[in-house]
């Protein structure tokens, strides 16, 4: 491919350079490729130009002068990377209706619900997100909750040629001030809630916003929580069609009525202008309603039948790693859930309050080279609503398992809640399950569908699910 195919009038002089392929990691540059300069979050893709051109690039693109003689300047490296990247693959989101779902909790589960209700209308539709990405039913593997601008066009390619109409998109807020969405007009684009997370990155709750911001910036119509206390500031400056849900107001074009929690789901009264239906749902808790009231509002928006949305939501069982109950033979209730902020833990703790039989034990960590702050927060939520904890590792990463459970504990220092600190995760989940008694519920929060956990010294296999089925046949010998 000819480099004006891919920069158009920006190629210069350049315009008839073949490409042999575009890259913006050095390391996979090969003879005939365009390296982009990207000054990342860590590294500044302008230190490797020189590497690139020894092995053999066609043209750097950059933002700055770096007198090489096969550059090319641009204002915005990354804007100029996710054009090329559409660019090499065709354009392919353009072929597809794409919408986008954006907030702190519930991205995930959202994403499967409008799937299913879309899927049950007949059209095939992809699916790029934190646990997987789909086409379909066939299930690729996921390293990011958006992958990189060449990742997402390369899967949008697949999902065009394999017959989707329609995608659906986790879209992180990392993404969004990275611009790996630049140039995707999505068809539709939903808000769940905003909580404080990834304030290592974004530094203040007001640049986390204005990252969530850019999503309604490039979308037809924005599907957002009228509950949330940012509505207003998400709603500033945005020329797109806005449609709001609720489970408080009826001020908001879709609102929850009637709604009647259980201990295995909850039933509501999905209402709009002109609409009404009873919705009922396999999981319980009020992130349930929320979450369904985003995907069935966004559905019906889209244009789909209420009737249909309701029927898809009454058959979807669950998602991994989301409010995900352990089969067990014994009398009490384990459950794996994602929660790793302190609103998705409290979130969860609350729903499964109200329904336990005897006590209500959490098992929890926090990440480590991650927002700090979050981490004594976290302890006094659990130590505020557990009949008792368990303090544990989650992903420590670089830092000290036992430093980031100093932190935790500060939180709980003001709670008489008994607590165990076992900093192994392994040995702290056997430990919830051998010592469980009848009718208490325990919540695994933080690791979810993940499968692995990052230590100091490097990744380990780590699957929840595979833990208490050997700790529940320990009870049995």
């Amino acid at each position: 491919m000819k480099l004006f195919e891919l920069l158009k009038e920006k190629s210069g002089k350049f315009a008839d350079t073949v490409i042999s392929g575009i890259v913006c990691d050095s390391r996979r540059v090969n003879k005939g490729s365009a390296f982009v300069c990207i000054d990342g979050v860590n590294v500044d893709g302008h230190k490797f130009a020189e590497s690139a051109n020894e092995k053999g690039a066609s043209v750097i693109i950059v933002q700055r002068d770096l007198r090489l003689a096969n550059q090319i300047i641009v204002e915005d490296t990354r804007k100029v990377y996710a054009q090329m990247c559409a660019a090499w693959f065709g354009n392919p989101a353009k072929d597809l209706k794409i919408i986008g779902v954006t907030g702190t909790n519930g991205k995930t589960s959202v994403s499967y619900m409008l799937k299913a209700i879309i899927e049950k209308n007949g059209f095939k539709c992809g699916l790029i997100g934190t646990i997987q990405n789909m086409i379909g039913n066939e299930v690729l593997p996921a390293k990011n909750t958006t992958p990189s601008a060449y990742e997402l066009n390369s899967m949008f390619s697949l999902m065009k040629s394999s017959g989707c109409e329609y995608c659906i998109m986790e879209v992180s807020s990392h993404a969004l001030d990275q611009k790996r969405v630049y140039g995707i007009v999505f068809e539709a684009a939903m808000f769940t809630n905003l909580t404080q997370d990834h304030l290592d990155y974004h530094k203040t709750m007001d640049n986390y916003l204005m990252a969530k911001h850019k999503l309604f910036e490039s979308c037809k119509i924005a599907i957002l929580n009228y509950d949330d206390e940012y509505y207003k500031q998400l709603t500033e400056g945005l020329n797109c069609e806005i449609k709001t849900y609720s489970a408080l107001s009826d001020e908001s074009t879709y609102t929850a009525k009637n709604i009647v929690y259980k201990p295995d789901g909850v039933d509501f009264e999905f209402v709009g202008f002109g609409l009404i239906s009873r919705v009922k749902m396999l999981t319980g808790g009020k992130f349930t309603v929320y979450n369904a009231m985003c995907a069935a509002s966004c559905a019906v928006e889209l244009g789909f039948s209420i009737s249909s949305v309701v029927s898809a939501l009454g058959e979807l069982c669950g998602v991994k790693g989301r409010v995900e109950v352990v089969p067990n033979d014994r009398d009490f209730t384990i459950i794996i859930d994602y929660a790793h902020t302190p609103d998705g833990l409290e979130n969860i703790l609350k729903t499964f309050k109200a329904c336990e039989k005897n006590r209500l034990i959490v098992v929890f960590g926090c990440g480590g080279d991650r927002d700090r702050t979050k981490r004594p927060k976290m302890g006094a939520i659990a130590a505020r609503l557990a009949d008792f904890c368990i303090v544990t590792s989650d992903n420590p990463r670089s830092e000290e398992p036992d430093e980031i459970i100093k932190d935790i504990l500060q939180g709980m220092k003001d709670y008489k809640t008994p607590y165990k600190v076992i900093s192994n995760r392994i040995e702290a989940i056997k430990f919830a399950v051998a010592n469980a008694e009848s009718g208490d519920i325990i919540i695994l929060a933080g690791k979810g569908h993940e499968t692995y956990q990052v230590l100091k010294n490097g990744t380990i296999h780590l699957d929840e699910r595979e833990v208490v089925a050997e700790a529940l046949k320990l009870l049995s010998n």
